[in-house]
């Protein structure tokens, strides 16, 4: 895999999906993330390395224009502007990130050989937690039983 850090678009698939978002209309862009993101959220078998690494990317840009999210800020991501992006893509991103760590994503199964696996885990925990904050546990019950 042609990957140098643990970022969204630190790896060769998700950078040229950053370029052809670039070369791509304005009114195009939504699209193709959109596309990227069923094709890794949906049902398979088995979620395929390039279609991980871009959906990683996908998911970085809703999180880019989430109220709570930071800069999709990279070298290697779009250097030119994307549309306001609906945010029905925010489920879907999180969909998608789900299938990029579970057991039937190989992208997942070559991070866990890394040796930064562990950080690549918490971005991605990170990108998600953005989209679909974890709900704090209760300190005190609401009602009395």
């Amino acid at each position: 895999m042609g990957t140098w850090d643990i970022g969204p678009f630190d790896n060769d698939t998700a950078a040229d999906f950053a370029g052809d978002l670039d070369e791509a209309a304005l009114k195009e862009r939504e699209a193709m993330i959109r596309d990227v993101l069923k094709r890794a959220a949906g049902p398979a078998d088995f979620l395929g390395i390039y279609d991980g690494e871009r959906a990683v990317g996908a998911a970085a840009l809703v999180v880019a224009q989430h109220p709570d999210g930071d800069p999709a800020c990279s070298n290697y991501g779009p250097s030119e502007p994307l549309p306001e992006l609906p945010a029905d893509l925010r489920m879907l991103a999180v969909d998608a990130l789900d299938q990029v760590v579970s057991n039937r994503s190989e992208l997942a199964e070559l991070w866990a050989e890394a040796a930064n696996w562990s950080k690549w885990r918490q971005d991605i925990t990170r990108l998600r937690n953005v989209l679909d904050p974890p709900i704090p546990p209760q300190r005190e019950a609401l009602f009395e039983v």
